[in-house]
């Protein structure tokens, strides 16, 4: 009766060892896949937010002050049906004299007196992401000069120069990062799971001396690592969502820069390197003890 108690005790502590070891492994490789993931979520907002910037940079049309409105409308039309221009908005005299007077704080009119407005029409250009930088909207001005309704082109050309210098760094440096942090998370994911691999390495050698194949004794560790790497995964994505939810609830201007497509190809892209690797670590981690004499087993 005692020894049969005993027997349950050490069978209980075994299992316990096992799910603890199995959890620790499956937290540490969720917790490994989530900086990925933040990784990956940062390097989409920071090329979301330099799509934005580029495309609101500012390229006015400026008129001259007799060109009937109809010309200036087709001209609008011209520009709508050119490769790379986003959006377009004809700006009236009396809309520019508006925006004035708001930008001021006062009527800008009042100080005029019976002078006509000054200001004349023009057409707001906004461009594609891909084509908001100075070659092309040199091309751009160049053509619309030759315009004779067109008086001047007003951009300005050194912010332009300086956000694209400024995006192709972070780009960069990005990727650089990105990679580097790819293989860091390789290395501890395979670390991970050889350490759990380790403490059944006698296991495996009395798997072997009975006559076990190697195939055989593959399948339940690799399965085990698949396991572990698509639920690490999923606690890692949960992390993520909860990461976004706060960060939205703290700065609602973050819909500016949202692709959920992307995201959503993020999730699923971090359940699938958790699986890849949770099964591809595990064989690779296995293979050494299949291999392993009996004295390595105690190094």
């Amino acid at each position: 009766m005692q020894f049969d108690l005993i027997e349950m005790s050490e069978k209980s502590s075994s299992k316990r060892r096992v799910a603890s070891s199995y959890f620790m492994s499956m937290m540490s490789i969720a917790l490994v896949l989530f900086l990925l993931g933040v990784f990956a979520l940062l390097m989409m907002h920071a090329q979301k937010l330099s799509n934005h910037l580029k495309e609101n940079i500012g390229f006015e049309v400026v008129m001259n002050s007799n060109v009937k409105e109809a010309s200036i409308l087709k001209l609008k039309k011209e520009l709508d049906e050119t490769p790379g221009v986003k959006s377009t908005e004809y700006i009236t005299k009396e809309e520019a004299i508006s925006r004035l007077s708001e930008d001021l704080g006062e009527d800008f009119l009042q100080w005029l007196g019976n002078e006509e407005n000054p200001l004349l029409p023009s057409i707001d250009v906004r461009f594609n992401a891909d084509y908001a930088n100075n070659d092309s909207l040199s091309i751009i001005e160049a053509q619309l000069l030759k315009d004779p309704n067109v008086k001047e082109i007003y951009y300005q050309k050194s912010m332009v120069n300086l956000i694209n210098q400024n995006v192709k760094r972070i780009g960069f440096a990005l990727m650089i990062a990105s990679v580097a942090l790819l293989f860091i998370a390789i290395a501890l994911i395979r670390y991970t799971l050889r350490l759990s691999i380790y403490a059944k390495r006698f296991l495996v050698r009395s798997m072997l001396l009975v006559g076990a194949t190697a195939s055989y004794i593959r399948r339940p560790f690799i399965k085990s690592g698949i396991t572990q790497g698509f639920f690490g995964a999923l606690i890692a994505d949960a992390m993520l969502a909860l990461l976004l939810y706060g960060l939205m609830k703290r700065l609602p201007e973050l819909t500016l820069v949202q692709d959920y497509r992307i995201i959503i190809g993020i999730f699923v892209g971090i359940i699938v390197l958790g699986i890849l690797l949770g099964g591809l670590s595990t064989r690779s981690a296995l293979g050494r003890y299949l291999r392993a004499d009996v004295d390595q087993l105690y190094a």
